[in-house]
């Protein structure tokens, strides 16, 4: 416990504001017992996880949908445009949503770890 966190008369650990830390309610938190609602979280921890998550899906959408929309809303530049001998609709999608995916991946990967570290999560297996 660092030193500017204090204990109140029941035992619950306290930032100096007076508030519970947010690392502190994250591990008091049973999450099997609280009501997932993708609207409105009920912990912070849910609402910065659930931002994460649907701002990867916004990416993943615009990397997988984007060329084939392109293609028809404007097939003659997205077939006539010729990147290294292959039509540029076909390039986007062959090379650049499995590109795109993989570098999303590692984005969550990093978002995620920094996510756990700010609310206190350990993967490690102290048991």
């Amino acid at each position: 416990m660092t030193e500017n966190d204090r204990h109140d008369s029941d035992g619950e650990r306290t930032a100096p504001d007076g508030g519970t830390t947010a690392a502190q309610r994250h591990r008091e938190t049973n999450y099997l017992e609280e009501e997932v609602n993708l609207l409105k979280p009920s912990t912070e921890f849910m609402r910065d996880h659930l931002r994460l998550i649907w701002t990867g899906f916004v990416i993943w959408a615009v990397l997988v949908f984007g060329p084939v929309t392109a293609t028809a809303l404007a097939p003659e530049t997205m077939t006539m445009t010729i990147p290294g001998g292959f039509p540029l609709h076909y390039f986007l999608v062959a090379i650049g949503a499995p590109a795109g995916a993989l570098i999303l991946s590692v984005w969550y990967a990093r978002r995620r770890d920094a996510l756990d570290e700010k609310y206190g999560i350990s993967h490690g297996g102290d048991a």
